[in-house]
């Protein structure tokens, strides 16, 4: 199956029935604002995080535009997660969206700006390649249930799955199994990079274990691979302060790394950004579902 397919089929309402969690939907307690550098055009961004109202979902302001955090308006876009509505576009958002996911908070306003007032697109911050400084800035402003515009409380749904599901493209593949629980177990491979080699990780993702064991994981690189990343406009703000760099010859540039297997860990960090984006009206996007991913 294709990917447009399947996301088409993941989507489906055969394919996907919505069931209360037995908890209400939450926001955040207080305004988070944060600023930094970004991985891709090198540039500033600032975010500003404010409460939202529960049933309207966690989406983006950029010059006044609101852009939904939903499958919808995702656009194919090299080496990030990419956003876009009516011509303005917001990329590099996996890592905030996996910290909103995985810390609980179903409906929020997440403006942004970049310092250039003229620019069309714009990047979320990427600080140190981790999920880190939205998790710690999330935990200092804290969580609370959230209303509506009618100051009602509204329960929370998740995506639960009728039967098992499974995309592939090339040796890639992603396969889900109804469950009762989210789980996800993850895969990469780097025959010709023996310092990464191989790595699996498995975790039950959306509880206490993020933070401790998947968020401050790093992205990472192919040392042999920048040159080329450079050469298509790409990681114009990258350094060694925001991504750990893998030599297929000489190993790890920029040790210690945080876990042993710290890469595949990253993976499922953006992966629980992106399945995030299944989210509606507040629910729960990641569907409870055993999630089998590799490369």
């Amino acid at each position: 199956m294709r990917l447009s397919a399947a996301i088409n089929s993941f989507k489906s309402s055969n394919l996907i029935s919505w069931k209360t969690t037995g908890k209400l939907q939450q926001t955040l307690a207080g305004c988070i604002e944060l600023s930094g550098k970004t991985l891709h055009s090198g540039k500033v961004s600032k975010v500003k995080i404010w409460p939202g109202f529960a049933g309207e979902g966690r989406y983006f302001e950029f010059h006044s535009n609101l852009i939904p955090a939903s499958i919808d308006f995702v656009r194919e876009s090299l080496l990030c997660t990419t956003l876009c509505k009516d011509g303005y576009k917001i990329r590099t958002v996996e890592h905030l969206l996996s910290a909103l996911e995985a810390k609980g908070i179903d409906n929020c306003r997440i403006q942004i700006q970049s310092l250039d007032s003229e620019d069309t697109e714009v990047e979320v911050p990427f600080f140190d390649g981790s999920a880190n400084a939205w998790v710690e800035a999330i935990e200092q402003v804290g969580r609370k249930e959230a209303l509506d515009r009618c100051g009602n409380n509204v329960e929370k749904l998740a995506p639960h799955l009728s039967e098992p599901f499974y995309v592939s493209r090339n040796d890639s593949f992603m396969v889900a199994f109804p469950a009762s629980k989210v789980h996800i177990s993850c895969g990469i491979d780097f025959p010709k990079v023996p310092a990464i080699g191989c790595q699996w990780f498995s975790s039950a993702a959306l509880d206490d274990s993020y933070e401790k064991h998947i968020a401050c994981s790093r992205t990472f690189c192919i040392y042999e691979e920048v040159e080329h990343m450079c050469s298509m406009g790409l990681i114009k703000g990258g350094s060694l302060d925001n991504a750990i760099v893998c030599s297929a010859t000489k190993g790890w540039l920029n040790p210690p790394l945080r876990f042993p297997d710290e890469p595949c860990r990253h993976k499922v960090l953006d992966l629980i950004g992106d399945l995030s984006l299944f989210a509606r009206s507040g629910s729960q996007g990641f569907p409870m579902a055993r999630v089998i991913s590799f490369k």
